[in-house]
């Protein structure tokens, strides 16, 4: 399996407690966000990895950085 295939979840991962941290529903983030609550769904699974635009307003909302350093 390749390094970064783990990416998709781990990052879905991070999103979702963060997201329970601050008392937000998937539903809550996905309108904030402008995505569907389906698509936000995908995302805390790693179904779907979001694309810089959409990671970015997530980071924004949930105020955290996407720092890859």
């Amino acid at each position: 399996m390749r390094k970064n295939a783990k990416l998709p979840k781990v990052l879905g991962k991070k999103i979702q407690k963060r997201r329970n941290q601050i008392g937000l529903t998937q539903e809550e983030l996905a309108d904030k966000v402008g995505i569907s609550r389906a698509y936000m769904g995908y995302i805390e699974q790693g179904r779907n990895g979001p694309s810089l635009e959409v990671l970015s307003k997530i980071a924004r909302i949930l105020k955290i950085s996407i720092d890859i350093s």
